[in-house]
């Protein structure tokens, strides 16, 4: 097959084509099964993230929403624990949590003194969290959306390669409450409890608290301590209020106190570390939205969205990894990062009502405003620097449209378009100074059929951008300070229906995305005067690049008892004439951090009327680390499977994760940092989590 193939070349294709096989299979199967027999329907699915509320079988998107099922069957506790469940996802770790995510090959890998444009937008119950991802964590927590591709007209510039939206339950109108307790290896213990319910005839509340603590997966063989042990609080609490007959009000407000030990890389590539001044990852947050819905005109909705955020990040590590004394030739370092993040948004939306849609009822239309204004405080203290300040500032201003156009009965057209003022200023200690601005633009058109039983198809053309930016390390080179802003075109066709009576429901998306002006992260080694290496990573431009694939995901209700259920990606993307910072030619290669393929196929069984199981297996295939050298991770492929017991108000769930205790890397870097071989470069990577079991109680009234 030829080397370009857009969407099923990879160098390690057993694994992944077995159980793509397998997952296509599950269609094929069910489209077979047409005899009656008892079954319970397929659940319909409310995606919450765009602008209006919609079934996902009828947004002409790709999404994957990941739901309470899921966190509990997994024990998931915080986003990475979940989105390997969604194709054409990757996240890199580099940290305690992983905080960067990549859609369909795009986006960050990790942050040090520069400010940072995420290409992939994280809201948390609206609330921005994008580039801070160690926030997300998912107790009480209702579901988790995956929008693939720019969200162009929806969000704008923090969502170049797609958003990630999650939302948390609902204040309720009757009395509930719970409570949860888990224990798991490696020392894990949690609780957790929530309650909800009316305080007035007009006013519901929800109060969710969690308190998780772990020992983490390595020994810091040298202090002989668990330097990597995890410490995580977090508090939501959440009010729906009536205020008049025409007017609702929606609030929501949090506390995240995150205290996580961060001791992750060894220079021989093993869990056990031998640092004497192992680092930290920490975070404290609070964080505010607001949802103010008005039905008192005639011809539109109003709604108004406020949201604040205040985040105090900590992040540091021993950067030579090991004590005072392991080698003569040895050097000794640490380095942390201290940010403080404040965000503030409002947004106004007028959204027509029926008696507003335009050309005689066929064209129903959504208007607003969006400001979002960012203030990052940084402080740096490194070994080999004096101390370091800087102080970055950033405004975004957008006024953005779209119409929704019913041609025929089954035929409609979907146009939107986001025009956006992006502004920043920027200062730091060391007397670096930016302004930049831009103006930004970007959209979308697409085409919907919906058949006479209620099956999607739709073609789509969207615009993404991402706005421009510079890199602050005093040590680089003029010409690689600045930045341009970068633009995205993804062309997509999709089909989304169900069968068999609504047991059988499928997804599937191809895409091309033709991106220009390419933002990429890269990296440079200077050589100290005591020989030692520093690594230094910056953001720069290629020229272009391209993105294409397939999405597929396979829901089928075989019985009232087995569900099986598949999710696969595939993934082909190159630069085109682009030369690295060592000078090395990429055109035609992979980008970093892209996966050929990745999937999940699994199976839910019904064994009782109180027991039922899940087995999964997951895997994804190697791809590079970074664009700056050539060092690859491995493919790899995780088992997972939980046994829950359910009666009444009790819930019992037996789960295990990569029950195999595979290794595989999160993140990979390439310099010299070992004495012993002279600094000479080489693969250093941090490895996922390894087998994971425990038990989780529930308590649900």
């Amino acid at each position: 097959m030829n080397r370009h193939s857009p969407l099923f070349y990879t160098r390690h294709t057993a694994p992944a084509f077995r159980y793509s096989a397998l997952a296509l299979a599950f269609s094929c199967l069910a489209a077979t099964q047409l005899q009656a027999q008892t079954h319970t329907p397929i659940e319909e699915i409310i995606v919450t993230a765009d602008f209006r509320h919609q079934h996902l079988s009828q947004l002409p998107a790709s999404v994957s929403v990941l739901d309470r099922t899921l966190f509990q069957q997994r024990n998931a506790q915080h986003l990475e624990d979940v989105l390997n469940n969604a194709a054409n996802v990757n996240v890199a770790a580099g940290a305690s949590r992983a905080r960067y995510v990549q859609l369909r090959g795009i986006g960050e890998t990790g942050q040090f003194v520069e400010p940072l444009n995420s290409s992939v937008g994280l809201l948390i119950d609206g609330v921005d969290f994008s580039g801070i991802g160690a926030a997300a964590m998912l107790y009480d927590m209702a579901q988790v959306e995956v929008l693939q591709g720019p969200q162009g007209t929806r969000y704008g510039s923090n969502a170049l390669a797609g958003l990630i939206n999650i939302s948390s339950n609902a204040p309720t109108s009757e009395l509930h409450y719970g409570l949860q307790m888990l224990g798991e290896n490696y020392n894990g213990r949690g609780v957790a409890g929530y309650v909800s319910g009316p305080l007035h005839e007009r006013l519901n509340a929800r109060l969710a608290v969690q308190n998780l603590r772990s020992d983490g997966y390595s020994t810091n063989t040298f202090l002989h301590q668990d330097t990597n042990a995890r410490d995580e609080k977090t508090a939501r609490v959440a009010f729906d209020w009536l205020a008049a007959d025409s007017l609702s009000v929606s609030m929501n407000a949090g506390y995240i106190d995150i205290q996580n030990g961060y001791d992750a890389f060894a220079l021989d590539n093993v869990r056990d570390t031998q640092s004497d001044n192992p680092g930290s990852d920490k975070q404290r947050s609070h964080y505010a939205s607001v949802k103010a819905t008005s039905t008192a005109f005639d011809v539109f909705t109003l709604e108004l969205l406020g949201s604040m955020t205040n985040a105090d990040v900590s992040y540091g590590y021993d950067e030579d990894w090991v004590y005072s004394g392991f080698h003569p030739d040895e050097y000794s370092s640490t380095d942390l990062y201290l940010r403080d993040h404040d965000n503030r948004s409002v947004e106004l939306r007028l959204l027509s009502s029926p008696d507003g849609a335009l050309f005689n009822g066929r064209t129903t239309w959504v208007a607003g405003l969006y400001s979002l204004e960012q203030d990052v405080a940084l402080n740096r203290i490194y070994t080999y620097a004096s101390d370091f300040a800087s102080n970055y500032g950033m405004n975004r201003r957008a006024f953005y449209a779209e119409t929704n156009t019913r041609i025929t009965d089954r035929v409609s057209l979907d146009v939107g378009l986001r025009a956006e003022r992006f502004s920043a200023n920027y200062r730091d200690s060391a007397a670096v100074q930016f302004n930049p601005d831009d103006d930004l633009f970007g959209g979308k058109l697409a085409l919907n059929y919906r058949s006479d039983n209620n099956h999607l198809l739709y073609a789509s053309i969207s615009r993404g951008y991402k706005s421009g930016g510079f890199n602050t390390d005093g040590s680089l080179d003029a010409d690689l300070r600045e930045f341009g802003s970068e633009q995205l075109w993804n062309y997509e066709v999709g089909f989304k229906g169900s069968a068999l009576n609504e047991r059988l429901h499928t997804q599937v998306a191809l895409f091309y995305m033709d991106r220009d002006d390419v933002q990429i992260q890269s990296s440079t080694t200077r050589v100290r005067a005591d020989g030692s290496a520093e690594f230094i990573e910056f953001t720069g431009n290629a020229a272009a690049g391209v993105n294409r694939g397939l999405e597929l995901t396979v829901d089928y209700a075989v019985t009232a008892a087995v569900n099986v259920y598949s999710s696969v990606g595939l993934l082909d993307t190159e630069y085109k004439d682009f030369i690295n910072s060592v000078g090395d030619d990429l055109s035609g290669r992979d980008q970093a951090h892209a996966p050929r393929h990745q999937y999940t196929v699994g199976l839910g069984w019904a064994l009782t009327d109180d027991l039922s199981m899940d087995v999964n297996w997951q895997g994804r295939a190697a791809y590079y680390f970074s664009d700056s050298h050539s060092a690859r991770s491995q493919s790899y492929d995780l088992l997972n499977a939980s046994l829950t017991w359910q009666r009444e108000q009790w819930r019992l769930t037996l789960w295990g994760r990569n029950l195999t205790d595979e290794d595989y890397a999160v993140r990979g870097y390439y310099f010299g940092n070992d004495p012993r071989d002279g600094y000479a470069a080489k693969v250093y990577t941090q490895l996922g989590e390894p087998q994971r079991f425990g038990v989780t109680m529930n308590w649900d009234f």
